[in-house]
């Protein structure tokens, strides 16, 4: 590659679903607080988030994106 192993750098992009304790890595807020939005009703089911087929809530990070920017579909 030519590059030496201490110049190279890794980049991860997330999946756009992803388990609250990413979306909390992710966003800076809390997983409780994450909870909160979706208990409260702040966030909607398939807007701000959705169920997994194993019942694990997912954070939809372009939903999320939209929220921030005070956006909604």
């Amino acid at each position: 590659m030519g590059a030496q192993s201490s110049d190279l750098r890794q980049v991860v992009a997330p999946a756009r679903f992803v388990t609250l304790g990413l979306a909390a890595i992710v966003t800076g807020y809390t997983e409780k607080a994450l909870r909160r939005k979706i208990e409260e009703g702040v966030w909607l089911q398939d807007s701000e988030y959705r169920r997994a087929p194993d019942g694990r809530i997912l954070v939809d990070l372009h939903g999320y994106a939209r929220w921030a920017e005070g956006e909604r579909r």
